[in-house]
């Protein structure tokens, strides 16, 4: 992993990183805006410390542990990677809620174009703030975009003290095994019904580094993406 300076770091605030991504996906996974180191070396997940690589490995998404540089390596496995927001920043909650709501319309046409099978949101926070669903919780929604289903993940920040790596795997893995045709989405668990309020799209805690805490429980509302905004 290269070296930074704090000036060099701050070089990189409002970088744009490209996506990781292709048409028919199995799952796309959202961070919510790059970090500094994220936007320093142009890959995704990049800061030291940030679970992301390591969880998509334990949970069996990759055959094995993928360095950030080897980001483009998830397409073969039908992986992608994209972000709400695409401007970095040191924290997520530098970004305004106005950033949010546009990143989100933008997202959804992504998808809309895309047609992953899943789009997986790494952050509780950030999808109820998006989609107004202040119920919501970690794993399957009820939401989709087009025929694209929507999994909630915790956000693998280092900062998030709530998960470790090893249940953030496993919820991960839940969400591996729905992609393969192992469990059904709501297997072992009791679904909270709730009504949410009309969406845009994810927002808050994501790659740039911000705690939360997530439930360990799914929930399903009446929510549909929505597509309009652009990118």
């Amino acid at each position: 992993m290269p070296r930074f300076t704090r000036a060099e770091l701050e070089a990189a605030r409002d970088r744009l990183v490209p996506d990781v991504v292709a048409a028919g996906l199995k799952v796309l996974f959202c961070g919510i805006n790059p970090g500094l180191m994220t936007a320093a070396t142009g890959h995704h997940f990049g800061r030291p410390g940030n679970r992301f690589w390591p969880v998509l490995h334990l949970s069996g998404f990759t055959p094995r542990q993928f360095h950030p540089s080897e980001q483009d390596q998830l397409l073969a496995h039908g992986l992608g990677v994209t972000n709400v927001v695409a401007r970095a920043t040191a924290r997520a909650d530098e970004l305004t809620d106005e950033e949010y709501r546009e990143g989100g319309r933008v997202l959804a046409e992504k998808v809309t174009r895309l047609r992953p099978a899943w789009l997986a949101v790494a952050g509780v926070t950030a999808y109820r703030t998006a989609f107004g669903d202040r119920r919501a919780a970690i794993g399957p929604q009820s939401a989709t975009i087009g025929d694209t289903r929507i999994w909630v993940l915790p956000n693998p920040s280092g900062l998030n003290a709530h998960w470790t790596a090893a249940t953030m795997a496993e919820e991960f893995a839940r969400l591996r095994s729905v992609v393969e045709g192992q469990a059904q989405p709501w297997e072992g668990q009791e679904p909270v019904i709730s009504s949410p309020a009309a969406p845009t799209l994810p927002g808050q805690a994501g790659q740039g580094e911000q705690a939360e805490q997530g439930e360990p429980v799914g929930q399903v509302g009446q929510v549909a993406g929505r597509s309009s905004g652009g990118a």
